[in-house]
């Protein structure tokens, strides 16, 4: 019955110093330079962000994962995966680059919300989230079928 409890209280401890651990090292966020994004982030900044001013790069290495932040100095923000391909695209009040909003998505807004503008967009396996210029959320899944609005 002793051991049983002595066991109980070692198996916790080391339980909560692996969750400490793990929390510890998933939340690793590093500054790095730019030369050190993945080449397909370089391309994406280079070609679509020229002349913006870079102020902070950051790589954020989790337990199973690895990330990619860009902010620029006017508050534009860009997320990319390990590969260097880009998930999230905030940029304020701007439109965000035509060349980064896939053809369907683009046709869509048109069409529907003529005179605004995508200023945001996420991206996951599954769906893509889009803000336009008037606040309005719009989510399409992965065939670009619009699956949710919201205001």
């Amino acid at each position: 019955m002793i051991m049983r409890k002595e066991f109980r209280i070692r198996l916790v401890a080391l339980l909560s110093l692996l969750v400490i651990s793990v929390s510890v090292f998933a939340d690793n966020d590093k500054p790095i330079s730019f030369n050190e994004l993945p080449m397909a982030a370089q391309q994406i900044i280079n070609n679509n962000f020229k002349g913006k001013k870079i102020a902070l790069t950051t790589v954020e290495t989790g337990l199973l994962d690895k990330g990619y932040d860009v902010v620029f100095a006017d508050g534009a923000k860009l997320e990319f995966d390990k590969k260097g391909h880009w998930t999230n695209i905030d940029c304020g009040k701007s439109p965000v680059p035509a060349a980064l909003i896939p053809a369907k998505i683009a046709s869509y807004v048109k069409d529907t919300y003529s005179g605004q503008s995508i200023i945001k967009i996420d991206k996951d396996n599954k769906e893509y989230e889009i803000e336009l210029s008037n606040g309005l959320e719009i989510t399409f899944n992965k065939n670009f079928k619009v699956v949710d609005i919201d205001n």
